[in-house]
């Protein structure tokens, strides 16, 4: 088989919007220009100097059938759940929560003179782990693995295995790899990516010349912007004068048919409507008083 370069399928502008109790977001994945990349639902991007911007934050909330990544690059939230669990995630620490059958927490960020800077992901679950027990993976920025190429290219592998390292994060359905990527200036950076495995670059800082439309040309591209790659072997990102940093994530699809309602994503519309009678009844599954 020919290895193919992977070339722009869709460049999405970033869309902002307002959730929880007031927090102000740069919204990627699941608006009216890219409702859903399979399997990947949501891409968040929050952050602000402003702590009016912030610090409502996200007080308690449902989620079923799905998974939420959140991963910081500065700044400070203290989470608590139904689970038991609580605790903070600092600058380059990750969370993986598996909500499963269902689950309630929340995320409030703390007021800190960096201010707050990251992403939340949402991921899907198969059919037949949306009921699954929930599960929590904190993972500290000291345990996630920093891989030093030539040129001066820095990757932080977050899941997935690039170059013979893993991330810490393991048994996700969607075989995911995470990887947070900088490449200085006059560099490039090539990465293969499973052929058939849905793939997004997310770029944050800086800007790079990344492959084009028909694969042979390139095309410069600023932050904030969401990459949607097509299908194909690698991609490669080439830097001029400017530095650039960006999420690399894939992901092997689904295919399976979405119900979603806000915090729940199931398979049909009566799972969507067995989940609010849950919640509304008080026995949403999985889930015991705080």
């Amino acid at each position: 088989m020919n290895v193919l370069p992977r070339s722009i399928e869709k460049i999405i502008e970033p869309q902002p919007v307002t959730e929880g109790a007031g927090v102000r977001l740069k919204r990627s994945i699941g608006t009216r220009t890219l409702d859903y990349l399979d399997p990947f639902l949501l891409l968040d991007h929050f952050g602000s100097n402003n702590p009016d911007d912030y610090v409502a934050g996200f007080p308690l909330h449902p989620h079923r059938g799905i998974e939420t990544v959140t991963y910081m690059l500065k700044g400070v939230v203290h989470h608590r759940d139904t689970l038991g669990n609580s605790g903070s995630i600092g600058a380059g620490d990750i969370q993986w929560m598996t909500a499963g059958g269902g689950i309630m927490h929340e995320e409030m960020p703390q007021v800190r003179q960096e201010g707050l800077d990251g992403f939340q992901l949402w991921v899907n679950l198969p059919a037949k782990l949306k009921m699954t027990a929930p599960r929590y993976q904190d993972i500290k920025s000291s345990q996630i693995p920093e891989i030093k190429r030539d040129g001066g290219v820095r990757l932080r592998v977050i899941a997935g295995t690039v170059d013979g390292v893993s991330g810490p994060v393991a048994g996700i359905a969607a075989d995911p790899t995470y990887l947070d990527v900088f490449v200085p200036p006059r560099a490039f950076f090539t990465q293969p990516i499973n052929r058939g495995h849905a793939a997004f670059a997310y770029v944050f800082e800086g800007d790079a010349a990344f492959a084009g439309n028909d694969g042979g040309a390139v095309e410069t591209i600023s932050h904030p912007r969401l990459i949607v790659w097509g299908d194909g072997d690698y991609i490669k990102v080439t830097t001029a004068e400017t530095a650039v940093r960006f999420l690399l994530v894939s992901g092997r699809p689904l295919h399976e048919p979405i119900a979603r309602y806000g915090p729940f994503v199931m398979n049909t519309r009566e799972e969507i409507e067995q989940a609010r009678l849950d919640l509304q009844q008080g026995t949403f599954v999985w889930s015991k008083p705080l």
